[in-house]
């Protein structure tokens, strides 16, 4: 029974956690209570520990205190989608326990488990039982009484672990959406795997492979002096990792993707298939990668928008330094979306920086705080415009000191662009916060997608493939065939009162295809102002905005 651990066990051990989450990740998106192709959890968890481990990999801390210390703030940058951000959270908390601390027992364990627990508890707003606060309440608790019976910290996080999983069994009872879907929290499960993977490091258990090594730096740079912006003839470089769910021949989705684009490259094992493509509809690309399992990373850049900065800057690729401007203005905003046309919309109306993502790819905490420091205001607001980036973005608010960030609770891109409309740059913070968050709360949300796998619901069957309709981001209906479920939402559109509705279409959804979607809409609300653009957003054919 090992009694204790120094900072180098505690660093194999997280990195051990994180191969072993990563090895299981595709098992917890598929927790999800609707099979809907977006940011998973298992992928945004893998994601944020994945940063810590790579950084305990570079850094090689001796004392406990130094592996945890690089671990929370690795976490804390990396924070991907809620599940990553409450991990992130827990860590922090774990973090300041042990700060001072060589080595840890048992008893430090527990007290490490516990202020991880309270740190995530206090930081959620309205925390839900049945969740992984739950998992690791519980875990923490029986920690502690561990600890009391026995120091040694083997027996302490093997307890742990053993209430853990009883406490997971259980959450599919305390949680009404859960127990409709008939399955366990995603994020418990999660939570639960990271301790494993530590008690195996422990025990000397082999780690999970599958991990990428780190690729080594160049040394040289290119000089693109020479190279008209016009001649690129794939605009978007675009690089994913797909898990390999099903039998699907990866040459077939390499048949595809040539058709699509050119500097392909596609490397593939029993796991995962790993991409780099340059293409005019990296939609496309992303799309025909989930019918051969869960998105695991996306990368998308626009690469004549780069050839343009480039020339700009004489040619010379270096490395950008952080930026971090200097207030020029009362207000600045940062809002996150998925598609050209989206961005446009909130670049018209305003909004000084957006961060490729939403669905699919969240951003991570990083991402979002670069962006607010190079917006050149006192105030920035951050419009996230989906749930599951809020939490990434409110962490930014005590990262940044010259500026004040305010992260309204935008869920949705309609609910941005209304806070946007509403927003008066010549009135005070606290009166346009008001009147934005009015406009959010206004505007009804509507989005058509697929169904990425079988699934069943409060008692309705799911199948893959088919077209899935969301209202306010709760599941409305299911249907084989696009147009019921357009005719669908109009009516119910109808019934809510819409005067103003304003359809996105996505990436590979034809002009004219949108025009036909739109008469669903005038038949059914034949006095309502109707606008039709193009969002080019991916995976989700329409999002449709009713107020």
């Amino acid at each position: 029974m090992v009694q204790s651990v120094d900072g180098g066990l505690l660093a194999r051990m997280l990195i051990h956690a994180s191969a072993s989450l990563n090895a299981e990740k595709q098992k917890i998106n598929e927790l999800n209570v609707f099979p809907v192709p977006d940011g998973d959890t298992g992928t945004n968890m893998g994601l944020t520990i994945g940063t810590a481990a790579a950084e305990l990999q570079q850094k090689k801390p001796t004392t406990v205190g130094q592996a945890a210390s690089v671990c929370a703030s690795a976490m804390l940058r990396g924070a991907r989608g809620n599940s990553g951000v409450i991990l992130s959270l827990i860590f922090r908390g774990f973090s300041r326990a042990v700060k001072e601390k060589d080595t840890m027992d048992g008893i430090d364990l527990a007290d490490a488990l516990n202020a991880g627990v309270i740190a995530a508890y206090r930081a959620v707003m309205k925390p839900a039982e049945g969740t992984m606060l739950t998992v690791s309440r519980l875990a923490g608790d029986r920690a502690g009484r561990a600890a009391e019976e026995n120091t040694a910290f083997e027996y302490v996080l093997e307890s742990a672990i053993a209430r853990a999983e009883e406490a997971l069994a259980d959450t599919i009872n305390q949680n009404p959406v859960l127990k409709k879907a008939g399955v366990v929290d995603a994020g418990g499960m999660g939570f639960i795997i990271i301790l494993k993977g530590m008690m195996d490091e422990l025990r000397g258990l082999p780690m999970p492979q599958g991990g990428e090594e780190a690729a080594a730096p160049q040394k040289s740079k290119a000089d693109f002096g020479d190279f008209e912006t016009g001649e690129i003839t794939f605009g978007y470089c675009t690089e994913f990792i797909c898990s390999r769910d099903n039998q699907k021949d990866p040459e077939a989705l390499r048949s595809f993707l040539n058709g699509l684009g050119d500097s392909l490259v596609l490397v593939e094992d029993d796991e995962i298939i790993k991409v780099h493509v340059h293409t005019n509809h990296p939609g496309k690309a992303l799309e025909e990668a989930l019918t051969y399992g869960g998105l695991l990373m996306v990368k998308v850049e626009n690469m004549r928008q780069q050839h343009t900065e480039l020339l700009q800057n004489g040619g010379a690729q270096e490395e950008a330094a952080p930026v971090n401007a200097a207030p020029e203005k009362k207000y600045g905003f940062v809002a996150v979306a998925a598609g050209e046309g989206l961005a446009k919309v909130f670049h018209d109306l305003g909004v000084d920086g957006v961060i490729s993502g939403g669905q699919t790819m969240n951003p991570s905490t990083e991402d979002i705080l670069k962006e607010i420091q190079k917006t050149p205001a006192e105030i920035v607001y951050v419009l996230p415009n989906n749930k599951n980036i809020i939490m990434a973005a409110q962490q930014c608010v005590d990262l940044v000191e010259d500026k004040k960030v305010v992260v309204l609770q935008a869920k949705t891109v309609p609910q941005g662009i209304s806070a946007m409309i509403a927003m008066n740059p010549d009135g005070e913070e606290e009166e346009n916060t008001a009147a934005m968050e009015e406009a959010m709360g206004m505007v009804t949300t509507m989005e058509v997608t697929y169904a990425a796998r079988d699934s069943e619901f409060d008692g309705t069957a799911i199948h893959e493939g088919d077209y899935l309709a969301l209202v306010d981001n709760q599941l409305f209906g299911t249907e084989k065939d696009l147009n019921q479920v357009l005719d669908k939402l109009a009516r119910e559109s109808a019934a809510r009162g819409g005067e103003f509705i304003s359809i996105f279409y996505g990436e590979g959804v034809e002009e004219a295809d949108a025009e036909k979607a739109r008469a669903f809409f005038e038949d059914a609300c034949p006095d309502a102002e109707i606008t039709v653009l193009e969002g080019g957003q991916p995976v989700y054919h329409y999002l449709i905005s009713v107020e």
